[in-house]
């Protein structure tokens, strides 16, 4: 089996040289893109198991980097590292398209425990996945595609909305807490002292239930969230 390829996009040279030589300690094959422009050529015209992607980029910005290389490669794993540590900054990013996001300056430990977490899921390293049609009511999830619909009709989720979605309707109608959602969707290691479940729960209900009757997203008060076609008792 060949190392894991990993594409790192960043314009330090100091950082990107750094971060390349240790995880090459680590039996990873890495490659740098300088640029945002270099950045896109190499994702449009290689195959890697993992992206390792700044925001602040020469020529294409790191943000809408993300959103084209999670349209061209939806399971290839995005961890974006950069200095901008603020939660709307990672709002955005998750939105985009990112897998996880870690704030410079960090422990290269923790950049390891983080890709190995992501390879460990991405199907890449499992082989060929089989996809699921999940169903609650009239919602319909396709896992193969990730798509969603709801009685028949298409709702655009973002890749975030999507995992949130994923997560709570393979719970079975169990409560799941903020912390357990924190862990399962967004990882660990994110920073649980934002209010980052409660915003995309909200999105997901003017998205998955304004429209649309029952409401499946329910909330257990003191508890956490829950989805099912029945009222709480």
């Amino acid at each position: 089996m060949g190392k894991t390829k990993v594409l790192l996009i960043e314009d330090e040279p100091k950082v990107a040289t750094s971060v390349k030589t240790w995880l090459e300690e680590n039996g990873f094959a890495v490659e740098i893109a300088p640029d945002g422009a270099v950045g896109q050529f190499l994702v449009q015209n290689n195959l890697y198991d993992l992206i390792l992607l700044d925001l602040h980029l020469p020529f294409v910005s790191g943000f809408e980097l993300c959103k084209m290389i999670r349209a061209l490669r939806p399971d290839l794993p995005i961890i974006l590292v950069t200095a901008l540590g603020g939660v709307e900054q990672k709002l955005i990013g998750f939105d985009a398209g990112a897998d996880d996001y870690l704030v410079k300056p960090f422990d290269f430990r923790e950049l390891l425990a983080r890709m190995r977490n992501l390879l460990k899921k991405s199907p890449h390293s499992q082989g060929e996945k089989q996809f699921e049609i999940l169903r609650i009511a009239d919602l319909e999830i396709n896992t193969g595609f990730k798509t969603v619909s709801r009685s028949g009709k298409p709702i655009d989720l973002t890749a975030k909305e999507y995992s949130l979605l994923e997560y709570l309707v393979r719970l079975n109608g169990r409560v799941a807490s903020r912390h357990e959602i924190v862990e399962a969707v967004w990882d660990v290691n994110f920073d649980t002292g934002t209010n980052v479940v409660e915003v995309y729960i909200n999105f997901l209900r003017k998205k998955i239930d304004r429209l649309f009757e029952p409401k499946l997203i329910h909330t257990k008060q003191g508890l956490g969230y829950f989805l099912n076609a029945l009222p709480p008792a």
